[in-house]
């Protein structure tokens, strides 16, 4: 069994004097020895100064902009963009059109009961997705595999190998519940320390019925690891007697919250159009990088985050929030779940 480790790096870290702080890491592995001591000094020589931050987590917003008629819009600069934290606005310090950096995709598909007789059309579509994402991207991208029903297994961890992706989808057979937050939870908890783009697609047919995650923790789990959520909702009824809408509304609830875009195809050529779509976000984004000045601070850990651009007729996706600084520090140790063992490392 592979638990959950410990906790998301950069949370906020307060050096032994309780003077000078600093978020996500302990003042002495930033400065060298000599400026260290000086700022000690200068705060001992002046005791009615306050705290003293330094901020040092770029926050990172993957944003996708699109005009009236829902195509993608590639040709922005940085000036065209406003990004504001807790309602202040922040300096643009990252910007990259079309940005190459290094995807890391944990593609989740149920494998509930209720799936097995797509499961087949399923994987078969999820095999050319893969395909064309391992094909034509940056040869660091990757992808890990996982099958969710009443559990969560881990089929194979983050791989560039199309072949051995392969072989673990056709080993995916439907049964039981779906543990649909806690597979998006788990997954979340895996990209946490990937570098570069982090991206959840999740291949399902409706909502949850055997997590120990509920959906907010889910949400929660993909905000802290910066990572962006396609929900690919197969609906077999094409209309809302007898589906499982609060589902399909709740996988939204997530997209939207982190930038991302929900899918509602119908098997075969609709399917295999969701994963292209996905395929032509993922080339055509932006990467918006700030680091957090004169944000207001509130008692709750989430800021949130407003992306804007300068011309009206646009629509911008970007994710809400992210989990910084606060107040206060509240939290509490979360109740532990695992993923089971996974199948193929490579």
């Amino acid at each position: 069994m592979f638990p959950l480790w410990g906790s998301r790096k950069g949370f906020l870290a307060c050096c032994r004097t309780g003077l000078l702080a600093c978020q996500g890491f302990s003042l002495s592995r930033l400065l060298p020895p000599a400026l260290k001591f000086s700022l000690l000094a200068a705060f001992a020589l002046s005791p009615a100064l306050a705290q003293f931050r330094v901020n040092v987590n770029l926050v990172r917003v993957v944003t996708t902009v699109k005009n009236q008629s829902g195509e993608l819009v590639g040709d922005l600069r940085k000036e065209d963009f406003q990004v504001t934290d807790n309602g202040e606005p922040q300096e643009i310090a990252v910007f990259e059109r079309h940005s190459d950096l290094p995807l890391s995709v944990a593609l989740l598909v149920d494998i509930s009961g209720s799936t097995a007789k797509d499961l087949k059309y399923e994987t078969d579509s999820a095999t050319r997705f893969l395909r064309v994402l391992l094909g034509e991207g940056n040869l660091n991208d990757t992808v890990a595999l996982y099958g969710f029903n009443w559990q969560v297994t881990e089929y194979h961890s983050f791989t560039h190998s199309l072949a051995s992706l392969t072989t673990a989808l056709k080993a995916l057979h439907g049964e039981a519940g779906t543990s649909l937050y806690d597979a998006i939870y788990l997954a979340a908890r895996g990209l946490e320390d990937r570098e570069g783009r982090k991206v959840l697609v999740v291949v399902t047919d409706g909502g949850d019925t055997t997590s120990s995650k509920n959906l907010q923790q889910a949400l929660a789990a993909v905000q802290l690891a910066d990572a962006v959520i396609y929900p690919v909702v197969v609906i077999p009824i094409t209309n809302d007697a007898g589906r499982n809408i609060g589902g399909e509304n709740a996988l939204k609830f997530m997209a939207d919250g982190t930038g991302g875009r929900t899918f509602l195809p119908t098997l075969g050529a609709e399917l295999d159009r969701a994963f292209n779509d996905i395929i032509s976000e993922l080339r055509t984004q932006y990467l918006l990088g700030f680091y957090p000045r004169n944000t207001p601070l509130t008692k709750d850990r989430f800021h949130k985050l407003q992306v804007r651009v300068t011309r009206p007729e646009l629509r911008v996706s970007a994710r809400n929030g992210y989990y910084g600084e606060a107040e206060g520090d509240s939290r509490t140790a979360d109740p532990r779940i695992s993923v089971t063992p996974q199948v193929k490392r490579k």
